[in-house]
């Protein structure tokens, strides 16, 4: 193209427009000229491990299972196994799994609600407002996990703690023999509000008087930063 410019006397802007390309193009192509076509993948980098290094990591661990990762990495450096930083170390032993002090149970968050299969052995107690001749009442109801039955129900005024017990008491007294698990939201009548009410006011004074101290801090720190800058 510069060839072609000199001899025709014309800007390469006004040819590269002639031949139907776009500018940016053209300038892309001429600084890529005289390079290696590259893939446009992930070019590995030097301090990446290999496979052989992670595995030699691993067995070095494995005949040193008390030592931690920063001294195995002294150690492997000191014996010229790999020569590797601490939190590579970390990091292979990690993935590994070899950094766990127990035998900890494979966690079932996110595998769902494991329904039951026969009845009785799940009872859910569901609490929700009803509106009866303009006034609302509380209706408690407690299905079964299995059949959804509804074993027991009754509407009060008030929804307490005993009075959700009583509910649950009659709803067993239906099938003496049955020992099912009851399923709740934790709502407030499963936490017991009723024997705190004399420590209630207690723990909210206590916490005011915390949050009271620590924004006074605050504000005396800022106070000071503000009269130094003033002074400065």
């Amino acid at each position: 193209m510069n060839r072609w410019s000199s001899r025709t006397e014309l800007a390469v802007s006004r040819l590269v427009g002639r031949l139907g390309i776009a500018s940016s193009k053209f300038y892309d192509r001429r600084n890529r000229y005289g390079k290696v076509n590259e893939h446009n993948a992930l070019v590995p980098r030097d301090f990446r491990l290999d496979d052989w290094e992670k595995k030699a990591i691993v067995d070095f661990h494995r005949q040193y299972p008390l030592e931690g990762y920063r001294r195995l990495a002294s150690m492997t450096l000191d014996r010229d196994v790999v020569a590797v930083s601490p939190s590579s170390v970390y990091r292979v032993l990690q993935g590994a799994g070899l950094l766990r002090k127990w035998s900890r149970k494979a966690s079932r968050k996110g595998t769902g609600f494991v329904q039951p299969l026969r009845p009785h052995e799940h009872r859910h107690v569901d609490i929700v407002y009803i509106n009866i001749c303009g006034t609302f009442h509380y209706l408690c109801s407690l299905p079964d996990g299995c059949s959804r039955y509804i074993v027991h129900w009754d509407i009060r005024e008030s929804m307490t703690e005993a009075d959700v017990e009583i509910i649950i008491q009659r709803a067993r007294e239906k099938f003496p023999g049955a020992c099912p698990r009851i399923i709740s939201d934790n709502g407030p009548q499963f936490i017991a509000k009723d024997r705190l009410q004399g420590r209630e006011k207690m723990i909210f004074t206590e916490r005011d008087r915390k949050l009271h101290e620590a924004r006074e801090a605050r504000r005396g720190r800022r106070q000071a930063v503000g009269q130094r800058r003033q002074t400065a």
